[in-house]
């Protein structure tokens, strides 16, 4: 299976082919298969180099690749989440695989604790009222002996007792939790999540404060560790269920975390830190315990769906029908106004259409590539326009398609809203979407692998998230060069979304003849079973209304469905005749799909839709504006795209992919 995503596109379902994409710098093939194994080792050959000379130099690589593998896990070397090195961290990997709850299991945190730091923390917790029985309770979660004797020596005025978690087995894996696919609409029976033990504490017990302390591997996706999480959720899980009642109203304990790496924001949020307590590897958190509770009433992973499917059909279980929605919003982002400003008026109508009288705002952030006329337009389908500053990834390459894709961290910035479900501009709103105001942050659909897709997803604003995203761009790692391989490291405990909230328009290779009817009834039922379908490939108005331009180019078929491209038009038409003019089809994308067609009928492809008449009347219209001799001087340089020497280069980038 093949794709190529250049400019605009990332690596994650979406592949857009335009000219002017084309020729941006970074237009690499990239393929977003669910395993790179599928790759055929000549496209990633550079153009014109021999071939016997590559496969010597291939063999170089994997010399010295199995080099560094052995060096890797050599004993000299020892990868630990933190630079001093314990005697109990020394013990061979061999050891705790067959003795899981050994003291040096995955679990296990060599970080040294500066005790200055948590004798703050600390001293920001208020004492217990006179009478409620001695001072301070604190429930210590994953100390070892020799610091809970340091604790107890250093704060005595603390009542510290130890509580055992049982580990998880360590054949539980990170796969296990959140698993590429389960079987959402049940029919072969309902999916299940593995459980992870629950601490070993007396119900009647009762803290002040709960200490744990995580483990951090330096390694790529520290964050998707069983441990870490598993010692997160069983954190807050004695806060919620085991604080000490303040007068007469029970609270979460305060929660005290000790790690190199930051917490799990959306589970102890920011906005819960108390502020003065923040210190080197401390974090104290004051937490709401109902919020807790709800957060750890969902599945533990993406092993199960946190929204049912039957929930996508009616109102959110939990939502007052009279109790207008103030504070909830949908938003959009556009990083340019010529490849995604038609797509953003067609969701915004699509989204009017869907929802009915919904009261809720609709806001689409914009950068300063987008003009004052698109920016009007936009205004005018139904968007609140916002201005923001782009924000570059200091990993990408200068006009690389991920440069400034990070922009989409001003979403947690829109803290007018309590909740905000973001969509892509390419995506089509078929029915309402109102029930996912129910999900917790972040709520959305899996991607491939363990990650989820950041199309579609539910998001909860705060400024100190905001603030927390742009600081760690530099050493947090994204698989895909991207916003989503950065958010799913950030949010790496998400919530799975039933596929039909965030549908592709995808069939993939492997995908048996029934399972492709399936999806095309999916995309063609009327009513509408999917929420929103997500337009991977070539987007609708970069084809002739016709037909899928999909259809046209090899590498793009997988992308097909007239059925989808259908209802996309559906919407376009929907919306006032003064904006459709932001939908036209510039000379140099005509030519574009002029060649196409010619290569599809000169390998006479099987589908046949070379051989459909255009009749899309923006074939004859000049998208610039104009008439006479401006516009026929655009369509002489758009139709020189067809001329030998671009074709040629042009046929060389897709021979690459």
């Amino acid at each position: 299976m093949r794709g190529f995503a250049c400019a605009h596109a990332e690596k994650r379902h979406r592949l857009d082919r335009t000219f002017s994409s084309l020729s941006k710098k970074d237009c690499i093939g990239r393929y977003y298969s669910k395993d790179a194994k599928y790759r055929p080792f000549s496209a990633l050959l550079p153009e014109g180099s021999s071939g016997k000379m590559l496969y010597v130099k291939l063999v170089l690589v994997l010399l010295m690749c199995g080099s560094f593998m052995g060096l890797l896990h050599s004993p000299s070397i020892h990868l630990a989440d933190e630079h001093h090195h314990t005697k109990a961290a020394q013990v061979s990997k061999a050891s705790w695989m067959s003795h899981p709850d050994a003291p040096n299991s995955g679990y296990a945190s060599t970080l040294k604790i500066d005790w200055s730091q948590i004798e703050s923390a600390v001293g920001h917790v208020a004492a217990p009222a006179e009478g409620s029985g001695g001072g301070l309770r604190v429930a210590l979660l994953n100390f070892d002996a020799g610091e809970v004797e340091q604790w107890r020596a250093r704060l005595p005025h603390t009542d510290a007792t130890t509580v055992h978690l049982p580990h998880a087995g360590s054949n539980f894996t990170w796969a296990h939790l959140y698993p590429e696919w389960i079987d959402e609409e049940e029919l072969y029976g309902k999916p299940s999540c593995p459980q992870l033990p629950a601490p070993a504490v007396a119900e009647k017990e009762a803290y002040d404060v709960v200490a744990v302390k995580l483990p951090c591997g330096r390694a790529a996706s520290w964050s998707k560790d069983v441990a870490r999480l598993h010692l997160q959720l069983a954190a807050a899980r004695l806060a919620a269920r085991h604080g000490r009642r303040r007068g007469s109203a029970a609270a979460a304990a305060h929660v005290l975390v000790v790690s190199r790496c930051f917490p799990m924001p959306n589970l102890f949020k920011c906005r819960d830190e108390v502020a003065p307590a923040r210190r080197g590897d401390v974090w104290l958190y004051r937490p709401d315990a109902a919020e807790l509770n709800q957060k750890l009433a969902l599945p533990v992973g993406s092993c199960q769906l946190a929204m049912p499917f039957a929930a996508l059909a009616g109102s959110p279980p939990h939502a007052s029908p009279a109790a207008p929605p103030r504070r909830e919003a949908y938003a959009t982002i556009l990083h340019s106004e010529k490849l995604y400003a038609c797509g953003a008026l067609v969701a915004a109508t699509s989204l009017r259409l869907a929802a009915g009288h919904s009261q809720r705002d609709m806001v689409a952030l914009v950068d300063e590539t987008v003009g004052e006329r698109h920016r009007a337009a936009l205004t005018a389908a139904g968007w609140k326009v916002r201005p923001i500053r782009r924000i570059r990834n200091p990993h990408a390459s200068r006009d690389a398609y991920n440069e400034w894709n990070y922009s989409k961290f001003w979403l947690w910035a829109l803290t007018e809203y309590d909740r905000v479900v973001f969509l892509d501009a390419d995506l089509l709103v078929q029915r309402d979407m109102s029930p996912l105001f129910s999900m917790p942050e972040v709520s959305a659909t899996g991607n491939a692998g363990s990650y989820f897709n950041s199309g579609a997803m539910v998001v909860e604003p705060s400024e100190c998230t905001f603030r927390l995203l742009e600081r760690h761009v530099g050493d947090i790692e994204s698989y895909n060069g991207g916003d989503q391989g950065y958010l799913n490291e950030v949010f790496a405990w998400w919530h799975r979304l039933p596929s039909h909230a965030n549908y592709m328009k995808h069939f993939w290779e492997g995908d048996t003849p029934e399972r492709a009817d399936a999806k095309r009834k999916v995309l063609g039922a009327d009513p509408p079973v999917a929420m929103a379908v997500h337009f991977v490939g070539m987007k609708p108005w970069f084809c002739f209304r016709d037909y899928d331009c999909n259809w046209n180019a090899p590498e793009l078929r997988q992308f097909a469905s007239d059925e989808a491209h259908a209802r996309w038009w559906e919407a376009h038409d929907a919306m006032p005749v003064g904006l459709r003019g932001f939908c036209l089809l510039d000379e140099r994308q005509k030519a574009l799909l002029r060649w196409d067609v010619a290569r599809a009928k000169e390998a006479n492809a099987s589908d046949g839709h070379w051989r459909v008449r255009i009749a899309d009347p923006r074939r004859r219209i000049c998208a610039g504006g104009g008439e006479g001799e401006a516009c026929r001087e655009r369509e002489i340089a758009g139709r020189k795209v067809e001329g030998n020497r671009i074709t040629t280069s042009y046929a060389k980038l897709i021979a690459n992919f």
